[in-house]
């Protein structure tokens, strides 16, 4: 029980050494910044108050969304080229907005082309999109049947 305690103690003394020696500033950053351009000021300010970590310091940046950027959606690895509620989306192929913004399709459908489909039955689509049954087949529960 004594080494316990002792590996305990042990743990706590080293995440407290690797905490302060990562708040000190390495060589290569300075301590004190000249903000304003000036060079005739005797002392620079600090550039911070207190412990603070250079993640916490930085200004959160804007989002870029589509409704105000719209050529964001053409870029390269985006979902789609359409803006829907500030969403880059494909109105050919998304459920939530089938052929247009907005128009969802239901819990059994799927979206194919920009239209609203039921894979489990019907034989243009079954099972999934463009997989068409062969001439006196039938779409059953999403597979193509003879029956």
């Amino acid at each position: 029980m004594k080494a316990l305690h002792i590996f305990i103690l042990f743990a706590l003394l080293m995440a407290l050494a690797i905490t302060n020696l990562s708040a000190t500033p390495s060589g290569d950053e300075p301590l004190f910044v000249d903000n304003d351009g000036d060079g005739d000021r005797s002392q620079a300010e600090p550039t911070s108050v207190g412990i603070m970590s250079r993640f916490l310091a930085q200004k959160p940046r804007a989002m870029m969304t589509c409704n105000k950027y719209p050529r964001v959606c053409h870029a390269a690895g985006s979902p789609g080229p359409d803006c829907c509620k500030r969403k880059c989306v494909n109105v050919m192929w998304d459920r939530f907005n089938c052929g247009k913004c907005g128009k969802k399709c239901k819990y059994s459908e799927i979206c194919c082309k920009g239209k609203c489909v039921n894979p489990m039955s019907n034989r243009l689509h079954c099972g999934d999109c463009y997989n068409r049954c062969t001439k006196g087949s039938k779409c059953l529960y999403g597979m193509c049947s003879y029956a």
